[in-house]
């Protein structure tokens, strides 16, 4: 049971620079996970079961990629009742991002404008933080290992990246995710045009055939898109998911557009705009997906959960399970156990 109402502790973190908080908090959450001072911040975990992708789900709320990049908090973070956690994006090489400041809060919008730029201390490192943890999983929680290219390589031979990652994260992983859709990694979300996502889908999952073989398990792979999409780009995208057979869908990183935000300050930072106002951008990706995918199809939700009837809303429009990024640093971890009722019918 949680000791400390977020509330008490927002106002301080809300203090510091976005990512100085960020690192303030993940830093305290890696030294006390697995001790008895996880009671912090720790909640109950609302059993609502789900099979998805061939996985069994404790319940439908997860916490999106990208909060834990390095994957060092997996099990302090699954104390707050998550049902599964994606963690990431790692890339093959260590990179230490764009140049800060590349994190801006706006409060009056309940967003985040992000230029992080997958910073993150490289796959060996990752892989290491990965296996010691323990008590998430050991109690059902399900585990996303989240991949993505390093800013150094060209565009052209980015699929040597995802190989490498699927490679490395393809032992530890309940699930791996494709993530092509950052905005903070130069030309990175060309590779969800129809010629360049049909090769890269071609390239892993003929790679992920083989390791599935080699090691006698079978692990489910999933592509992150961005809301920033049209319609015909979103057919597109799902038929070739339709024709690669990949697993499943994540459903929508964060959005280029401003409108939503415009005259507030940081409005026009460069980078990836989350929380509140993407949300019925990547309700309207959801909703066009499923349309595109048939009933059966995984689709992951993610964009502007900030509340439970967020979360209903994004059921209501097609996805499966969702996840929170956004709305977990606004709200804190009471919302999660708030979602978790709410999409169980309680």
């Amino acid at each position: 049971m949680s000791l400390v109402p977020y509330a008490l502790a927002r106002p301080f973190l809300f203090g510091l620079d976005p990512e100085a908080a960020h690192e303030l908090t993940l830093g305290s959450i890696a030294r006390l996970q697995n001790t008895p001072a996880q009671c912090l911040w720790s909640k109950p975990r609302v059993e609502d079961p789900v099979t998805l992708a061939g996985l069994r789900f404790p319940n439908r709320v997860g916490l999106a990629a990208g909060l834990d990049k390095n994957g060092r908090c997996i099990d302090g973070l699954g104390a707050m009742g998550f049902g599964f956690i994606e963690v990431g994006t790692v890339t093959p090489n260590a990179q230490p991002g764009n140049p800060k400041p590349r994190m801006f809060r706006l409060p009056e919008a309940n967003a985040l404008i992000n230029r992080l730029g997958f910073n993150n201390d490289g796959l060996d490192t990752f892989l290491a933080n990965v296996r010691q943890a323990r008590s998430f999983r050991a109690g059902g929680g399900i585990l996303g290992l989240n991949i993505g290219k390093n800013a150094a390589t060209p565009i052209e031979r980015a699929a040597d990246d995802y190989l490498a990652g699927l490679t490395g994260v393809f032992p530890h992983a309940d699930y791996v995710t494709v993530n092509i859709s950052s905005p903070n990694t130069k030309n990175l979300r060309a590779l969800q045009s129809d010629e360049a996502l049909d090769a890269l889908l071609g390239s892993l999952t003929r790679h992920k055939a083989m390791l599935e073989q080699q090691q006698a398990r079978r692990v489910p792979m999933f592509l992150k898109i961005a809301p920033d999409l049209d319609d015909d780009q979103i057919g597109v995208i799902a038929a070739t998911l339709l024709r690669h057979g990949v697993d499943g869908v994540i459903a929508t990183n964060t959005t280029i557009a401003r409108e939503a935000v415009k005259g507030l300050p940081h409005a026009e930072e460069t980078g990836g705009l989350s929380g509140a106002p993407v949300r019925e951008a990547s309700n309207r990706v959801v909703r066009a997906l499923r349309q595109a995918l048939g009933p059966a199809f995984p689709i992951i939700g993610v964009g502007g959960v900030m509340s439970a009837e967020d979360a209903r809303a994004k059921i209501a429009a097609g996805a499966d399970l969702v996840q929170v990024y956004t709305g977990f640093i606004y709200r804190g971890p009471a919302l999660v156990p708030e979602i978790g009722r709410a999409l169980a019918g309680r």
